[in-house]
């Protein structure tokens, strides 16, 4: 029983509130797998190590060969004499290779552990929000739009997929190739290694500033998934009433004003994310030339070999290579960041209080209910209930009427402990619902509202829906009595029809499947919200018919928008701005002329 009106804007922020700590929080969900993530990152590291210690070899392997290699004296090329040591090359090469191969094997393990870790993750991860929601107050939900929680559950624990298996093994291999790099670079010649890591650095200081100024547009960027994720859902779901006002191009704009804000967003946090690999590969490029030309010098000047050059030119790849990775999947941790921040925020909204000590805490079923001094607001600046009083007898049929926004459904999501009163109380047979787990209060009413359910699955499952222990035959007679019965029969697989998009079903006959539902559940109370007004005339008589029959011995509290509907009721409750104005049978308030008279006879001057 939702106040949908109540709908709060996604807030904006322009960059993660705090990167530091959700960045943590990251961390932390991978807890209980950090024994095989360190496992996984020793072996990543294992084949980085083994793959910066290639260009020492590529040196040795250069030297022996250049040994033998006719030098140029004079004008005049003179052979060494010396000739190639082919089995100190076999040797090498082949050493070369055990380490290729090793860094490649050691490479696809830590990659396949670290996604399975994040598999379970996810996965666990996808059923704590799925639990979530099911916990969350009534409240919180009602503030969201719908879209906006989807898309967490959506685009944003998929952009945390990626981020953490992109990443993690990404950012420590990088780490351990850069540091090993420098440390070879500077034990074989620290003139070349001063140009290849300046050189490197130099265009590493563009990408840092690029990460930094891209924050708050990779923050906008999932805002504006979540926002437009809502305007679809709000769209597709009142789209007959969209065609019906001619409201196409209202609706068009909007959409349009928000695929243009989503557009702008990623195309900033896409435009200056897709600048840093760029980047890295020109100060690759560039490294390479300036190792060349100061390596061709000193080879000249006889103060290194010339496999030093070639070694170097595999160190420049080595060095810049991992900052190039960096700079890519920084944009990927930035999105995983706004993205966790944003689930991080819903998983750590506060739950219902735990009602554990409330189990052992029942009450006689028999269906009095009493109101007492109720006050209660959606807002603490806003009361819309006011010292509400009432006392409802068991198996009484009590009608709730009045305008719109005169709190009928509110006293309905009170009772039904949705929301938790302000002061007072509310009890069933003497005992406070306060004091009852709201499993339990849930359990003791049954609910035919306005907005009916149906779930993919079959017409007896729909029916029977969470119930134990219904057999078929109380099926069949809640369907006799809906009258249903004729028409599920007449369907190919009777009770057992698939009820899906491709079933057709009226909206009067999806009423009747929750009115069906209803029976089933044989709760000592019911919530009615004018179950009939989905159906024709000839239909609604036969609902109420039924109806009769399931309120006999039962409390029942009937929402009445249309008051023909309610005259046999046994107390009807005028509400107005939150208070009682009026109660009584239909017959007293006619007699009395007042508020309840003067809103049934306006319904007949509208027709």
């Amino acid at each position: 029983m939702a106040q949908n009106n109540r709908k709060r804007d996604p807030r904006i922020a322009d960059k993660p509130k705090n990167f530091k700590a959700g960045f943590k929080k990251l961390l932390s969900i991978l807890k209980g797998h950090y024994g095989w993530i360190i496992f996984a990152l020793l072996l990543a590291c294992s084949g980085t190590i083994l793959t910066i210690l290639i260009p020492n070899k590529i040196q040795e392997f250069t030297n022996i060969i250049s040994e033998a290699i006719p030098i140029l004296d004079g004008g005049v090329l003179t052979n060494t004499g010396k000739l190639v040591d082919l089995n100190a090359v076999s040797h090498v090469a082949l050493i070369v290779c055990i380490f290729i191969v090793s860094s490649y094997i050691l490479s696809f393990v830590h990659g396949f552990i670290l996604q399975s870790v994040t598999l379970k993750v996810i996965k666990k991860l996808r059923s704590k929000l799925s639990y979530k929601i099911n916990s969350l107050p009534l409240s919180f939900i009602d503030r969201q739009e719908n879209g906006d929680i989807l898309s967490r559950i959506t685009n944003d624990i998929d952009t945390l997929w990626q981020g953490l298996s992109e990443s993690l093994s990404t950012f420590i291999t990088s780490i351990v190739q850069i540091v090993g790099a420098t440390i070879l670079m500077f034990l074989t010649n620290y003139i070349l290694a001063f140009c290849a890591i300046l050189s490197a650095l130099f265009g590493f200081v563009f990408v840092v500033l690029i990460a930094k100024k891209s924050q708050k547009y990779f923050r906008l960027q999932q805002e504006g998934l979540g926002k437009v994720n809502g305007h679809i859902e709000e769209v597709y779901g009142a789209h007959t009433t969209i065609r019906v006002n001619n409201a196409q191009k209202e609706v068009y704009d909007k959409f349009d004003n928000l695929n243009n804000n989503l557009y702008k967003s990623a195309w900033k946090s896409q435009f200056l994310g897709g600048l840093m690999g760029p980047i890295m590969g020109f100060i690759g490029n560039f490294g390479y030339v300036v190792v060349c030309v100061v390596g061709a010098v000193l080879v000249f000047n006889g103060k290194i070999d010339f496999g030093v050059v070639i070694a170097f030119t595999i160190f420049v790849r080595l060095f810049s290579n991992p900052l190039n990775q960096i700079a890519q999947v920084s944009s990927s941790v930035l999105s995983s960041v706004a993205a966790g921040e944003r689930l991080f925020e819903f998983i750590d909204e506060k739950d219902y209080p735990n009602e554990d000590e409330k189990k052992d805490v029942t009450c006689q079923k028999l269906g009095n209910v009493e109101f007492k001094d109720v006050c209660f607001g959606y807002s603490k600046e806003k009361e819309i209930i006011h010292n509400f009083n009432c006392s409802v007898k068991a198996g009484q049929k009590v009608a709730i009427v009045g305008p719109t926004g005169a709190g009928k459904t509110t006293i309905v999501n009170l009772l039904m402990r949705f929301y938790e009163v302000n002061s007072g109380d509310i009890l069933v047979d003497g005992v406070s619902i306060k004091d009852m787990t709201r499993d339990y209060v849930h359990n003791l009413f049954g609910m035919v509202l306005q907005d009916t359910w149906i779930f993919n699955g079959t017409i007896k499952e729909n029916i029977i829906y969470n119930q134990k222990n219904v057999t078929d035959k109380q099926v069949e007679e809640a369907c006799v009595a809906c009258g249903l019965d004729h028409f599920i029969k007449s369907l190919p697989n009777s009770y057992d029809t698939i009820l899906d998009d491709n079933t057709s079903v009226s909206a009067g006959q999806r009423q009747l499947f929750t009115i069906a539902r209803a029976m089933v559940q044989n709760a000592p109370m019911l919530i009615l919200d004018e179950a009939t007004s989905s159906v024709d005339t000839r239909t609604e008589q036969m609902i109420a018919d039924a109806m009769d029959n399931l309120m006999k011995g039962r409390t029942s509290f009937v929402i009445a928008h249309r008051l023909s509907t309610i005259k046999n009721a046994d107390l009807i409750l005028v509400l107005n701005d939150g208070n009682i104005v009026e109660s009584g049978t239909h017959n007293s308030l006619i007699e009395k002329g007042g508020y309840y008279k003067t809103l049934y006879n306006s319904q007949f001057e509208e027709v």
